[in-house]
């Protein structure tokens, strides 16, 4: 691997990880809002 591609990886691995926590995140508390929604048309 050359350099280039090296600091490609190095300056997107960063982003690419925050990215995706942020939409486990964001999934987690939209299931989350769905079973309580569910829950309550149940009830």
């Amino acid at each position: 691997m050359s350099f280039p591609d090296l600091r490609v990886v190095i300056v997107l691995a960063p982003i690419l990880i925050a990215g995706g926590w942020a939409l486990f995140n964001i999934g987690a508390a939209a299931l989350n809002q769905l079973q309580n929604f569910l829950n309550r048309e149940e009830a």
